[in-house]
């Protein structure tokens, strides 16, 4: 659809094997406590090649001071909980029981991770999403402090290049993300990157990057 730009499909459930085969193809569920499960393919599609990743300054600095410490998949439940809490903007929240039940079975099955900022032992901000083969699709980050997503974000790009993915998908456009580097590009292009890199194979908790 046009209006709202990229809706393609409403019902279904969010079992593993739907949810995967959606990412496959592009599609991904959005939708909140109000309404059925909605399914989306937005074009133009907003990408982050992590060669294109934009690190200010002020952030390089940050990241060498040590102020921060980024883990892997330690706690995926935590982040993707507080990725869920209502934001300054209003109360309502896409990520309802239902999703973060369903995320946490892709984390179980080695399909979904977590990168989490810490700071004093703190868990302070943090991303997640999906890896299928040489695509990771961003779902979700948050943050406490400043730079803190930011910080997690630069370890996700660190970790791409370590894990062979090409391309990181952020979904729709948004200012922050273009500052950061991401770009449209047309879902046309977007299959195709799909169709050549996206494989079903669970990867496992991330930990140390596998030998290459």
């Amino acid at each position: 659809m046009s209006d709202p730009p990229g809706l393609l499909a409403a019902g279904g459930d969010l079992r593993p094997a739907r949810v995967l085969a959606a990412y496959e193809r592009g599609i991904f569920p959005w939708y909140s406590d109000r309404q059925p499960i909605l399914w989306w393919s937005p074009d133009p599609r907003m990408v982050l090649y992590p060669g294109e990743f934009k690190c200010s300054r002020s952030l390089a600095k940050t990241l060498r001071s040590g102020r921060f410490e980024t883990r892997l998949d330690t706690a995926f439940g935590e982040t993707i909980r507080a990725c869920a809490a209502p934001r300054r903007c209003g109360t309502d929240t896409w990520l309802n029981p239902q999703m973060i039940a369903a995320y946490e079975q892709l984390h179980a099955g080695g399909y979904a991770h977590s990168i989490e900022t810490m700071h004093a032992g703190r868990l302070v901000g943090g991303l997640y999403g999906l890896q299928l083969g040489g695509v990771f699709f961003g779902e979700s980050m948050f943050s406490r402090i400043a730079d803190a997503s930011k910080a997690a974000l630069a370890r996700l790009v660190e970790e791409c290049r370590r894990r062979d993915i090409d391309v990181i998908d952020c979904q729709v456009a948004s200012e922050h993300l273009a500052s950061l580097g991401a770009r449209e590009i047309p879902r046309r292009k977007f299959a195709a990157l799909l169709h050549a890199r996206a494989r079903r194979e669970p990867t496992g908790p991330w930990g140390e990057a596998p030998e290459r």
